[in-house]
């Protein structure tokens, strides 16, 4: 090894591959200084930058770090549906890992927010995959652009925090495939994250550190991962397994790496299974080296703040605006209640906790503006009963005032990583004061802080707007002011339904499991694919939010581009006076299917900027796999012949035109046999050849006749051709062989 060459495995002994598998400590790579590999830094978070004091000790302290920009968290990030904006706020955060010599930064986490009740929804992007997919990949490019390494987490099925650490996921394939693989599989594939991280819980069973399924045959085999795997902090229950599994490296590290020298001794872990773990933790390492080697580097504190305060404009929905009470004029006569106005909850709790390098309250934003309000805090932000003097002076306050902006959500101890919430229901305590204070005064705008989806249903009739503001991070007070007086419009869409009772959820029969088991007995029907689907009622679709601007959709045209691929364009229009962006959505209808299936389902989105009166045209292109399902029979994606149709709209219920394309289908068939079903066999190609001979010989008087009626091939529908003779005895014998003789024949013929 020269002084101008990294080491590869091929120069370091047993011992120091090994010592490559796990970590140095909490934060750190264990390095190999004397081969010149060493030991860098990593350390979260999803939303920017969280590195301890105490990092150089290897202590895990979660609420002292260094300060770094707070990004809004994925909660409110994900209702931008701007990848591009995400894009530079992962550039943003790279910047800070320079600074701080932090080689890879732990996010983002992309898991399925399968249940609004979650406990770390505030840091998951979506209830749907295509859209947690193409926004969050933003963070990963935008990372690695700069040179410091992402962790894509948590890999896979980490969709609750109770018994988080052991419980078994007991999904089916198909499910995987279509709801909680793809925003990974998305990701891996264009981007190419530098680390994954795996999830603590078991999938089916297994761990997923110990899960080959998972992080050999699925990820490198068939994504064509070239990173590294490392395991969320103590998920690493077996070294060995987890090695042979296709784990590189154990964090925090156990101390274990004798079991690892040990077990390639004696076989049970095979030189190149070793080689090829240990590699990917020099390559990885090697990769960092130039963002590492910066010296003296200082990131621009207000230029990233900035960047924070457009995420936090576009994070906020505009859930409803009766009398357009948004904008409000800044001359108006304000009343300003609830705590959180003071006191906002920007962030999420546990391992994404950041200190931000600036926080400016709305009130302080408002002082600072010379904007005169009354404030009233009106309820302690905690989970104690209500303060009655609070809640009467809060009252008072608002009596007079022109517009009262009330300030609700959750409160910190209501959401965290750790646990779930046990309701969709903010603080009784609040609901009170903002049904006394309407008592008092019409005019409300509720402003909403919560890192996952509450109940509005039963407060809404007292509020003339609800603005859905989610976590704003640290910018999050000037981005209110700038959209509450108007300076901007809102432009955030919903990326999770808003139920009307947390009941309504299909999870909820099997949540959150029991007995170290949770079944996802609502396969693939998340979210908006089962209200839509079933035409349950909602408080607000997934997709939906509102802007002080109108627009119109028009000239949707869809063209077939190949077998299975198709075209769109469609022509959105800024209709008012106002600039504004609008979010245009393409959704795949699936026509008559083999397979339940969604109603429709996300496979494009655009959010266009535009000036009042203009227009722009924006095209999609649609990839067979928009209008794929995952096949158990073929175990594999399948693309059946007939007509989609092709929805534009902006929200999965705001269809604005349709559009029917005809595919040709990808052709797949599995051969059939005598336990092929009669159906199977009526519906393939050449199956239904057959079963019509059957019918015409049996009136030719050559074969036992079959009553060709529509209950009897309802019935026979679901019979396996073998079990024919229960009901023709020998007649259905004949029947059985004759069509497997004719299907013999049509085979040797293609042959």
């Amino acid at each position: 090894m020269s002084e101008n060459t990294y080491p590869s495995v091929n120069d370091l002994t047993l011992e120091e591959k090994a010592s490559l598998t796990s970590g140095g400590d909490a934060w750190h790579l264990q390095g190999v200084e004397a081969k010149g590999i060493p030991g860098y830094m990593i350390t979260d978070g999803p939303h920017g930058l969280r590195k301890s004091n105490s990092a150089t000790t290897g202590e895990v302290d979660l609420n002292n770090s260094v300060p770094a920009t707070c990004f809004p968290p994925a909660a409110g990030l994900s209702s931008s549906w701007n990848p591009e904006l995400i894009h530079q706020v992962g550039e943003a955060m790279a910047e800070e890992c320079i600074q701080e010599k932090v080689a890879v930064i732990l996010g983002p986490g992309v898991n399925i927010k399968r249940n609004p009740l979650g406990g770390r929804c505030f840091e998951y992007w979506s209830e749907d995959p295509y859209l947690a997919g193409h926004e969050a990949v933003g963070i990963v490019a935008g990372v690695q652009s700069k040179g410091v390494g992402t962790s894509l987490k948590h890999f896979a099925a980490n969709n609750q925090e109770t018994d988080r650490l052991r419980v078994s996921a007991n999904i089916s394939q198909r499910a995987l495939r279509e709801i909680y693989f793809p925003a990974f599989e998305h990701i891996v594939k264009t981007a190419q994250p530098w680390t994954i991280m795996c999830s603590y819980n078991r999938i089916n069973g297994v761990h997923s550190a110990q899960n080959r399924w998972l992080l050999t045959d699925v990820l490198r085999d068939e994504w064509g991962y070239e990173g590294i795997v490392m395991s969320d902090w103590g998920a690493d229950h077996d070294r060995v397994a987890s090695l042979n599994a296709g784990l590189n490296l154990e964090m925090p590290p156990s101390y274990t790496d004798d079991q690892i020298v040990y077990a390639a001794r004696d076989g049970r872990i095979q030189p190149e299974q070793l080689d090829r773990m240990a590699q990917g933790m020099v390559d990885l390492v090697n990769k960092t080296r130039s963002a590492m080697s910066i010296d003296d580097y200082h990131f621009d504190v207000d230029a990233h703040d900035e960047v924070a305060h457009q995420a936090a404009i576009e994070s906020m929905v505009l859930l409803k605006n009766d009398d357009d009470i948004l904008p409000v004029a800044a001359n108006a006569k304000i009343a300003v209640i609830g705590e959180f106005a003071r006191t906002p909850r920007y962030q999420g709790g546990g391992s994404s906790h950041i200190t931000p390098t600036k926080m400016t309250s709305f009130l302080d934003t408002l002082a600072a503006r010379g904007v005169d309000v009354a404030f009233a805090p009106g309820f302690t932000l905690d989970l104690e009963p209500a303060d009655r003097t609070l809640e009467a002076e809060a009252v008072e306050t608002a009596k007079n005032a022109d517009v009262v902006l009330m300030f609700l959500g959750l409160p910190e101890a209501a959401e965290s990583e750790g646990f779930d919430r046990e309701t969709l229901d903010i603080p009784a305590k609040q609901v009170e004061l903002l049904k006394a204070v309407a008592a008092e005064n019409k005019n409300i705008v509720v402003v909403l802080s919560n890192g996952s989806v509450v109940s509005v249903a039963p407060w809404a009739g007292n509020a003339k707007g609800i603005l859905e503001s989610w976590l704003l991070g640290q910018a999050g007070g000037p981005a209110l002011a700038d959209v509450i007086f108007g300076k901007v419009s809102p432009s955030g869409k919903l990326a999770q339904t808003i139920p009307m009772n947390i009941n309504d959820d299909p999870s909820m029969i099997n949540w959150p499991g029991e007995e170290g088991h949770v079944d996802y007995g609502e396969g693939v029907f998340v979210g908006y694919r089962y209200y839509d689907t079933y035409d349950k009622a909602v408080d607000y679709p997934f997709g939906f939010g509102l802007s002080y601007a109108t627009f119109a959709i028009d000239g949707v045209n869809v063209a077939k581009t190949g077998a299975n691929t198709a075209h769109v364009t469609a022509t959105v229009t800024n209709t008012s006076d106002v600039d504004a962006a609008e979010t245009v959505q393409v959704y795949v209808a699936p026509g008559k299917a083999a397979v339940a299936r969604p109603k429709h389902e996300l496979k494009g989105f655009r959010k266009v900027f535009l000036k009042a009166g203009e227009s722009a045209e924006i095209t999609f292109d649609l990839d067979e796999r928009a209008f794929a399902y995952w096949s158990e029979k073929f175990n594999d994606w399948h693309v059946e012949a007939g007509e989609y149709t092709v929805e534009v709209g902006t929200s999965s219920r705001d269809i604005a035109a349709v559009a029917v394309v005809t595919l040709d289908g990808d052709g797949k068939a599995l051969p059939l046999d005598e336990w092929s079903t009669f159906g199977e066999w009526a519906d393939d190609p050449v199956g239904s050849k057959i079963v019509a001979s059957v019918y015409a010989e049996g009136e030719a008087g050559n074969l036992p006749q079959l009553p060709d009626n529509d209950m009897m091939r309802m019935f026979l529908k679901s019979m396996p051709i073998n079990s024919m003779p229960m009901l023709m005895s020998d007649g259905g014998k004949a029947i059985t062989a004759f069509m497997l003789d004719e299907y013999a024949k049509i085979a040797e013929t293609a042959e």
